[in-house]
């Protein structure tokens, strides 16, 4: 029995068409993409098409559009299969993960901390603290993801911090999942106090044993 292939969209069409000539490297990085009309025309698409797959490729990072100037490859790999699998891993692994990335980011934090880094700090966890406890758990969630974000970015290694930007979507579905079942222990709030603190004296270890503490 045969079966009836599945109907692409003409926008996926266009997103294959310039992956390819990004991947052949006709594109390369850097590379400023012909304007809208004549990327219709090489294309051979209609330019609305044209321009929402440019609109998907600059949300996954590959493209940039530089106002006033034109849209350039930004990077040679799309991110965005990757963020979809982040997405979609178990609680158990994406903890994992985290304990990886947060630990070892709070032990540099203690180390290479600046002044404005610790008011980031504490500003982000007093507007964590309020929501703390309170019915709506996406907006807790919002702004515990930002001082978890401060505290990556306050180790000052621009490699974990974008990595921590793309792995913050399934951090959330993580947090979704453990703070919004009753039936599983959470951690005591205090621990992001404690953190702080220890990152703010300076005390590598006893930051990283906070965060972990967190995430078990």
């Amino acid at each position: 029995m045969s079966t009836i292939p599945l109907k692409r969209s003409l926008v996926d069409i266009a997103l294959e068409q310039i992956r390819q000539r990004i991947d052949t490297g006709i594109w390369p990085l850097g590379q400023r993409l012909p304007p809208e009309p004549e990327l219709a025309e090489v294309l051979g698409m209609s330019r609305n098409t044209v321009r929402e797959a440019v609109r998907v490729l600059t949300f996954s990072g590959v493209l940039e559009v530089r106002q006033g100037d034109g849209t350039y490859v930004r990077a040679c790999a799309d991110p965005l299969g990757t963020m979809l699998a982040l997405a979609r891993s178990p609680v158990e692994h994406t903890l994992e993960a985290r304990a990886m990335i947060e630990v070892e980011a709070a032990r540099l934090a203690a180390l290479r901390r600046t002044d404005d880094d610790l008011l980031a700090l504490r500003e982000a966890l007093a507007a964590s603290s309020v929501r703390h406890g309170k019915d709506d758990l996406q907006d807790y969630i919002d702004h515990d993801l930002v001082f978890h974000q401060r505290v990556v970015d306050s180790a000052h290694n621009p490699v974990l911090s974008e990595l921590y930007r793309y792995f913050s979507r399934a951090v959330r579905a993580g947090l979704e999942h453990t703070i919004g079942d009753p039936q599983r222990e959470q951690p005591d709030f205090d621990l992001h106090r404690q953190m702080l603190d220890a990152i703010e004296r300076g005390d590598a270890d006893a930051a990283a044993a906070a965060n972990r503490a967190l995430l078990i």
